[in-house]
C-alpha cells in the first residue's frame, strides 16, 4: 500500500509541476530575464545588505532602482529608437530605395581587372548568384533585428505586462533568493556536496559567461554604431544592434557588418571612410573581445567557443530571441552536471583502489 501511495504522490507531483509550468509559460521570458538579472546583480545586492544594516527589503528596492536606471530604461529608450529605424528600413526595402543587390553590383563593377580575373580563375564567375546570396544573408540579418523590434513596438501592452512581472519577480528573487535556493536544494534528491557543487558551479559559470558575453557584445555593438554614425551610414543604431547580436556568437562577430561596409566605401571611391572604418574595426572593435572577455569571464569559468556557438544557435532556433540566454544557460548546466559526475566517479575510483 505504501508503494501505491508513493507512486500516486509522485504522479501528483509530476502533474502539478507540469501544470504550473504550463500556467507560467506565457511569462517565461519575464521569468527568465528576472532570474538572470537577479543572478548577475546578486553581489551588488549582498553588498548593499551589509551597508544598510541587513535591511533586505530596502537593499532589494535600491538594487532594483539601480537596475532600472542602468539597464532597463536605456534598453527601453534604445528599443523605441529602433522601432523608428526598423520602420524606415522596411519602407526602404519595400520601395526599393535600399537595394542590397545594387550595392553588391556596385562593388563588383568597381573592382579592378586583376581582382575579377582572380575571381574567374577560382571559378567565381557567377557573380549574380553570389551577390544575391550575400544580399539575402544581409537582408535576413537586418530583417531579424527589425522584426523583433517591431514586434515589441506593436505589442506594447504585452511588453509592459512582461516588464511589470519581471520587475516584481526580480524584487523577490533578490530579497528572498538565498532562501529560495536553499529550499530548492533541500528538495533536490542529490547529496549535499553535489547540491553545493552544482549550485556554485552553475552560478559561477552563468554569471561569468553571460556577463562577459553580453557586455562584450554590447560594447562592440556600441563602438560599431558610433563609427557608423560618424561616417553617416544610414540606420546606424539598427546596424549597432545587429553587430551586438553577431558579437554574441564566437567565430562570427561584428565584422560581418563593418567589413562589408568598409569594402563598399573603398571600391566606391570613399577611400578615407573605408580606411577609417577598416582600421577602427580591426584595432578597436575586434580588440575589445580579446581585452574584455578574459577580464570578465576568466580562464576557469569560460566555456569553449564552439560550445557557446552551438548552444546559442540552438537556443535561438528553439526559443527565438530568448535563446541567446537559454542556450548558454543549458550549456553551463550541462558542463556543471557532467563535471560533478566526473569528479564523483574519480573519487569512487580512488576509494576503490
Amino acid at each position: 500500500m505504501t508503494a501505491i501511495e508513493d507512486k500516486a504522490f509522485l504522479f501528483l507531483l509530476v502533474v502539478t509541476s507540469l501544470a504550473f509550468f504550463w500556467i507560467v509559460q506565457p511569462f517565461y521570458g519575464a521569468v527568465l530575464w528576472g532570474a538572470v538579472i537577479a543572478i548577475l546583480f546578486a553581489p551588488l545586492y549582498r553588498r548593499l545588505v551589509r551597508v544598510m544594516g541587513q535591511r533586505r527589503t530596502l537593499a532589494a528596492l535600491v538594487t532594483e532602482a539601480i537596475i532600472l536606471v542602468m539597464v532597463i530604461l536605456p534598453v527601453t529608450l534604445i528599443t523605441v529608437m529602433l522601432v523608428q529605424e526598423a520602420a524606415g528600413i522596411y519602407e526602404g526595402m519595400q520601395s526599393g530605395s535600399l537595394n542590397f543587390s545594387g550595392f553588391f553590383q556596385t562593388i563588383y563593377d568597381a573592382l579592378p581587372g586583376w581582382v575579377t580575373g582572380l575571381l574567374d580563375r577560382f571559378g567565381l564567375t557567377d557573380v549574380d548568384a553570389i551577390r544575391e546570396r550575400l544580399a539575402a544573408a544581409l537582408m535576413w540579418g537586418s530583417q531579424f533585428v527589425a522584426t523583433q523590434v517591431v514586434n515589441i513596438g506593436q505589442n506594447t501592452a504585452d511588453f509592459v505586462i512582461d516588464l511589470f512581472v519581471m520587475l516584481y519577480l526580480l524584487f523577490f528573487l533578490l530579497r528572498d533568493g538565498d532562501a529560495l535556493v536553499r529550499r530548492i536544494r533541500n528538495a533536490l534528491p542529490l547529496h549535499v556536496d553535489q547540491q553545493r557543487a552544482l549550485a556554485e558551479k552553475f552560478t559561477t559559470v552563468v554569471r561569468a559567461t553571460l556577463k562577459g558575453t553580453i557586455i562584450v557584445a554590447v560594447v562592440q555593438g556600441a563602438l560599431g554604431g558610433l563609427i557608423f554614425w560618424i561616417l553617416g551610414i544610414h540606420a546606424a543604431l539598427l546596424w549597432a544592434v545587429l553587430m551586438a547580436l553577431l558579437a554574441l556568437l564566437p567565430a562570427v562577430g561584428a565584422a560581418l557588418v563593418w567589413l562589408p561596409a568598409a569594402i563598399y566605401f573603398l571600391v566606391t571611391g570613399a577611400v578615407w571612410q573605408g580606411l577609417v572604418l577598416m582600421a577602427y574595426g580591426v584595432l578597436v572593435i575586434s580588440v575589445v573581445d580579446n581585452v574584455l572577455r578574459p577580464i570578465l569571464v576568466g580562464k576557469d569559468t569560460k566555456m569553449p567557443d564552439y560550445l557557446v556557438l552551438i548552444s546559442t544557435l540552438g537556443g535561438i532556433a528553439i526559443f527565438g530571441i530568448h535563446g541567446f540566454v537559454i542556450g548558454p544557460l543549458v550549456a553551463a548546466m550541462f558542463l556543471a552536471a557532467w563535471d560533478i559526475f566526473a569528479t564523483a566517479r574519480a573519487r569512487e575510483g580512488r576509494v576503490g583502489r
